[in-house]
């Protein structure tokens, strides 16, 4: 928990006003094929911490940010994608969470807790600033880049929203033990679903099993064949499909979807690397068996996020939803915690500590 302390808001005070350093993770040039740690580099330059005369502006220490596999679409350039392309030469931007050091906006002050849009450097300067404001501290603020921010947000509108479970369906969960997967499989076992997850390797599979409570969970690496697999999970079929990987995955679970089920198109990560996608085979499927797949933004959903926080603050305190974190340290370290998401090297929610306050 964190918390704000007289000598917290004296040391803000006293800084605002002067010239700090600025650390900030610039994009070389656009990527095609597998990004790499070294298409990106630490910059370091000076910011004045004061806020123009005139603006509306907020002044942010920016204290974690959101590792989001959305960021390597980013990358290409890409004219006609959903998704603005990064300029070559400028920081990465995500969403995060900070502090308010300073503010000439009437929504915010001094002192706030934020989370929304973020710039991977150490401060910011926002002149229209579209932050949410934290009031639940009670939780670890990196919450706020993960469970309670649009992760949170995607499991919760794209299973309860998209998908509206019913107690003893069969759900599928790809990428399970990420920021998103680990939180679908406990909402559908809170509802009394039938829930197993996959993932990348035997850390992550007992994870799902002994602290997300998943009923099965295998290692898609490890299957050769992966409609069998899905079979031996999935007798009788999988009225849920939550997708995050696409791929090989997609075209096995189309094979294994009962008649009217539903799939939650979230992500689709085995493919964002990929010079040319892959073809789905199976698609015929979703004629022969009246499936609805349905891809979403959660942005689209963010009015629900009132109704979102009342629902999972309780489960959160009662501790009837975990939630797992990997924290890397500082924006030197952030091209391998943004790329780690790829290759599986996160186990949990990948968020990258700039400052812890």
């Amino acid at each position: 928990m964190e918390t704000q302390t007289h000598r917290d808001i004296e040391a803000m005070a006293a800084s605002v006003g002067k010239e700090v350093s600025n650390k900030q993770l610039i994009l070389r040039d656009y990527v095609t094929g597998s990004a790499k740690e070294s298409d990106m580099y630490v910059k370091t330059s000076t910011i004045k911490l004061e806020i123009p005369n005139g603006s509306k502006a907020v002044l942010l220490k920016n204290l974690y940010l959101s590792c989001d596999p959305v960021m390597r679409i980013r990358m290409n350039r890409a004219e006609d994608s959903v998704f603005a392309s990064y300029t070559p030469g400028s920081a990465l931007s995500g969403y995060g969470v900070a502090k308010v050091l300073d503010s000439r906006h009437p929504d915010y002050k001094e002192g706030d807790f934020v989370w929304g849009p973020a710039v991977w450097e150490e401060y910011s300067l926002v002149e229209e600033p579209n932050l949410t404001k934290i009031h639940h501290t009670d939780v670890p603020l990196s919450y706020y880049t993960g469970i309670l921010g649009f992760p949170g947000i995607t499991a919760y509108a794209g299973f309860y929203e998209i998908c509206s479970p019913k107690k003893g369906e069969y759900v599928f969960v790809s990428s399970a033990s990420g920021a998103v997967g680990q939180l679908v499989g406990q909402f559908a076992k809170l509802t009394g679903c039938y829930v197993v997850g996959s993932a990348g390797s035997q850390e992550k599979v007992d994870l799902l099993k002994n602290k997300f409570g998943f009923d099965e969970a295998f290692n898609y690496k490890e299957e050769h064949d992966l409609n069998a697999a899905l079979k031996r999970y999935f007798p009788n079929g999988i009225d849920i499909y939550f997708e995050n990987v696409g791929g090989k995955m997609l075209d096995a679970v189309l094979l294994n979807m009962r008649d009217h089920g539903r799939i939650s198109g979230c992500g689709m990560t085995s493919t964002y690397n990929l010079d040319e996608p892959e073809g789905i085979k199976n698609l015929l499927f979703i004629i022969y068996k009246r499936i609805r797949m349905e891809g979403f933004a959660a942005i689209e959903y963010y009015h629900l996020y009132p109704k979102f926080l009342d629902h999972i603050l309780p489960y959160i305190r009662e501790s009837k939803i975990v939630y797992v974190e990997d924290l890397a340290e500082g924006l030197e370290n952030g091209a391998a915690a943004l790329l780690g998401l790829f290759s599986g090297r996160n186990v949990g929610k990948q968020v990258l500590v700039v400052a812890r306050e």
